[in-house]
């Protein structure tokens, strides 16, 4: 009788041995549980395996980030950036990894809120010195989409400040583009502002370029060589949508019209 009433004692402990054993394969956290918009969130953890998966899902449990993280000595990190332009509210931080073939899925969430802006009254002159030391503002999408709190302007700045000018090679970039760009920027800029179908011409225009730069987003630049080889793609990409591909329509389109004059 004795061995039937221990029985049960034995389940429930090995039992509860297992399940906080398993429970302790993958743990995932996040530095602190709320954050403005525009911060960074230190995300943590550690697994008895070698590689995780991390992902960030938004309010709306749409997944704005994957990462595929190596594991080193038992733990991984991730610094995430909430862009100013996302949306505040409940975001989602999920890690996952293969234990033994199955898969362990643990997950916690942070709570962003809109940015605390301070009100302060600057001269005109003073904002384009501040943009200047950061590498210098976008001029003619700032006219473009009327603010440089725009979401395509905030967008461009992450890129250039987050992602752009962490690397030497990009630093150099950088200071070699902005010579060029600011030798013609102010003008254009200024002509948006009086023709109003030049800017919209403009946003048009300006629609492929943000659209190729969001790749930056879904890929890790974590040397000199990564820099260039994605700057480098974009910079071709670009030139096959804005040169490549309208030169291959002109000369289809002169091939067609010569054809028809036959």
């Amino acid at each position: 009788m004795k061995n039937y009433i221990l029985i049960p004692v034995f389940i429930l402990i090995f039992g509860c041995v297992t399940h906080n054993a398993f429970g302790e394969d993958l743990i995932i956290k996040t530095d602190f549980d709320s954050y403005e918009l525009g911060s960074t969130v230190l995300i943590s953890g550690t697994s008895s395996v070698d590689i995780a998966s991390v992902q960030i899902k938004n309010p709306s449990e749409q997944t704005i980030l994957i990462r595929t993280l190596e594991i080193n000595s038992g733990g991984f990190s991730l610094d995430f950036n909430i862009p100013d332009y996302y949306e505040p509210g409940i975001y989602t931080v999920v890690a996952s990894v293969s234990i033994d073939g199955l898969p362990t899925i643990v997950s916690t969430t942070i709570d962003v809120i809109p940015k605390i802006h301070v009100v302060e009254v600057a001269s005109e002159q003073e904002t384009e010195e501040k943009s200047s030391s950061k590498g210098g503002g976008c001029l003619i999408a700032t006219a473009a989409y009327g603010s440089e709190m725009a979401p395509q302007v905030q967008f461009l700045r992450e890129i250039r400040d987050n992602t752009v000018l962490q690397t030497q090679s990009g630093v150099s970039f950088m200071s070699a583009f902005n010579q060029f760009y600011y030798s013609f920027s102010p003008a254009v800029a200024d002509y948006e502002r009086e023709n109003p179908v030049f800017k919209e011409a403009v946003k048009i225009g300006l629609t492929p370029l943000l659209t190729s730069l969001t790749i930056l987003n879904y890929v890790d630049i974590d040397t000199e060589q990564e820099m260039l080889g994605y700057g480098i793609g974009i910079i071709m990409l670009n030139i096959g949508i804005y040169f490549v591909a309208p030169a291959i329509v002109i000369i289809a389109l002169k091939k067609r019209l010569g054809m028809l004059a036959k």
